[in-house]
């Protein structure tokens, strides 16, 4: 089964989920602004992908930076607080292959990480 932790107001989620659905059945999407993702799945998250929490937010967000310097430093229980109360923020969708998590940048780079011949994926990997 593949997992997929996205936001549907953003255009880089949008395009990752339905290229995601059009491809696979066995797919798992939790669309973060319409489904509760508590504050241990947010810590798992970023722990699995090998960053801060802090670093799911999109410091660029108008949402964000309505409230917040782009370069606001908050302790964890804080951004986790913020991912919960504004999940529109979470600045890529998070694509779960097995072990592997993966930030998706660019919705059209998911395909060679599902190509049957890329079998060795690094586990903890931007794209």
């Amino acid at each position: 089964m593949i997992k997929i932790y996205y936001s549907s107001e953003s255009s880089v989620g949008k395009q990752t989920y339905a290229y995601l659905n059009a491809s696979f059945k066995d797919l798992l999407a939790i669309d973060v602004t319409k489904t509760n993702v508590t504050g241990t799945q947010w810590k798992e998250l970023a722990q699995q992908l090998n960053i801060k929490i802090g670093d799911l937010v999109d410091h660029e967000h108008p949402t964000f930076t309505k409230n917040y310097d782009k370069d606001a430093s908050l302790i964890e229980d804080d951004w986790i607080k913020l991912l919960n109360k504004t999940p529109e923020i979470l600045n890529y969708p998070i694509v779960i292959l097995g072990d592997a998590y993966i930030q998706i940048k660019n919705p059209s780079d998911i395909e060679k990480k599902l190509d049957p011949n890329s079998m060795g994926l690094d586990e903890k990997t931007s794209i």
